[in-house]
């Protein structure tokens, strides 16, 4: 999952589609309106389609959407929509085969076609997750572009974060975004901030829109946040960067907790939410 330490030979209980519902369900009641399915690679669970259905159907959602690297997407894109998935956000390294396999595992190809296959049975919008990391792919950032304006997708630019990678790998692989700002202001025919989503700029470019996301040393990034995580072994988390404050909510719901000790749960998660960025300037 997304901010998720990787923990070597240790495997999650994998949570029902009940209980991913049920935690879901007290989220929204406490006004809690959007929920982001992640992974991991959550089209790899053989009942996604029934968890986002459950989902969608929870009174006063009012959005649900997904993270995913589209490779099994072309095949379910039209199901999911239909049983409530609004948007989704696609990770795509690169347009290149031969980087992205090295890259992945996996063929760029089937990633196309998923992003394709999403805008077609009306996803929207449809975002590009393009961490850049220096040496690696930060060459085809322009490619990226083009593919976005062609599809009409929208190209989010990520820096790479110091999570699940040693220091030797950030430090070869970790680039700012300055220089891709640079260019895209001169592109831009119109610059905006999403105030909501750490004031992030979004630049209008000649048919294609372009997103730039800086989640380090980033003060808007921490201090704008108010997403809370799921882990996938039911752990309430608030901030992506940190472990030391996660809040079990699974067990206590397997043991039998009540609807209103699993909100209590949620809203101390929330109570001890602290901006990393805060931290680290202390």
């Amino acid at each position: 999952m997304e901010g998720e330490e990787r923990l070597a030979e240790t495997y999650a209980d994998e949570m029902t589609v009940d209980e991913i519902v049920r935690i879901a369900k007290i989220a929204v009641e406490l006004g809690i309106s959007r929920v982001k399915l992640t992974g991991g690679e959550p089209l790899m669970r053989k009942d996604i389609t029934e968890i986002v259905k459950e989902i969608a159907h929870i009174p006063g959602l009012s959005d649900l959407s997904m993270t995913t690297n589209g490779t099994m997407l072309a095949s379910l894109a039209q199901e999911l929509h239909a049983n409530g998935l609004k948007r989704v956000n696609i990770n795509i390294p690169i347009s290149n085969d031969e980087v992205y396999n090295k890259l992945t595992g996996g063929r760029v190809e089937d990633a196309l076609e998923g992003i394709k296959t999403a805008v077609q049975v009306g996803f929207y919008p449809v975002k590009l997750n393009m961490l850049i990391l220096r040496g690696v792919n930060d060459y085809g950032v322009i490619d990226m572009i083009d593919f976005a304006r062609e599809t009409g997708t929208i190209l989010q630019l990520i820096e790479l974060e110091p999570i699940n990678i040693n220091d030797a790998y950030y430090s070869a692989h970790y680039k700012p975004l300055d220089e891709y700002e640079n260019m895209l202001e001169q592109k831009a025919l119109k610059v905006e901030n999403r105030q909501y989503m750490q004031n992030r700029r979004i630049y209008h470019l000649p048919d294609a829109k372009v997103e730039i996301v800086h989640p380090i040393e980033n003060t808007e990034f921490c201090m704008h946040c108010t997403r809370m995580r799921v882990t996938s072994n039911g752990k309430l988390k608030t901030c992506l960067m940190r472990n030391d404050d996660l809040i079990d909510i699974l067990t206590p719901l397997r043991n039998g907790a009540g609807d209103k000790e699993l909100a209590d749960l949620i809203k101390l998660a929330n109570q001890k939410r602290v901006p990393y960025n805060r931290d680290q300037n202390d």
